[in-house]
């Protein structure tokens, strides 16, 4: 991995921003965990019969942002980006996919879901989350996924140390 270039959250702050910047942290933390793998050691697998790799948190991140930010404020039919249905599993296998088709999604949903949360008005603005047919914050989704970064971060650390070693941030 490169020098860790990314932007702390802020020591004190208010509550939007504090959010903010710990969402990019960790979004930075993942894209950092990748640097400087190829597509092959991207897709290695953890472990038989899993199909979790690097490349396939990429993928699965993708599918969380856009389940959390545009299915739950802008369009409840949006379809995700690898299933016909709500599988978050099938994100998972990255056995065909690129390092340039992956970042290229999730990138573009990290995108839509800055767009969303610097439009809105407040933290308290809902929306329905289709799976539940239930309104829910703002808050609430930066929240859930800060929570899914934080997860599977930790897994992108172990998944990093098997492909060649590196470990730490």
């Amino acid at each position: 991995m490169t020098d860790d270039s990314r932007t702390g959250p802020p020591r004190s702050g208010g509550e939007r921003e504090t959010l903010r910047a710990f969402l990019d942290y960790h979004r930075a933390t993942l894209a950092m965990k990748c640097e400087g793998l190829d597509d092959e050691q991207l897709r290695q697998r953890s472990m038989p019969p899993s199909t979790l790799s690097l490349l396939g948190l990429v993928r699965h991140m993708a599918e969380v942002e856009r389940a959390w930010f545009r299915r739950v404020f802008e369009d409840h039919e949006a379809p995700m980006v690898w299933s016909d249905r709500i599988d978050f599993q099938a994100a998972y296998d990255a056995s065909a996919s690129t390092r340039a088709e992956a970042f290229g999604a999730w990138e573009a949903e990290v995108e839509h879901s800055r767009r969303i949360e610097r439009q809105a008005d407040s933290l308290d603005l809902t929306g329905l989350q289709p799976r539940w047919g239930q309104e829910v914050s703002l808050r609430m989704v930066m929240v859930h996924v800060l929570l899914e970064y934080g997860r599977h971060n930790g897994h992108a650390d172990f998944l990093r140390e098997g492909v060649d070693g590196t470990v730490g941030a």
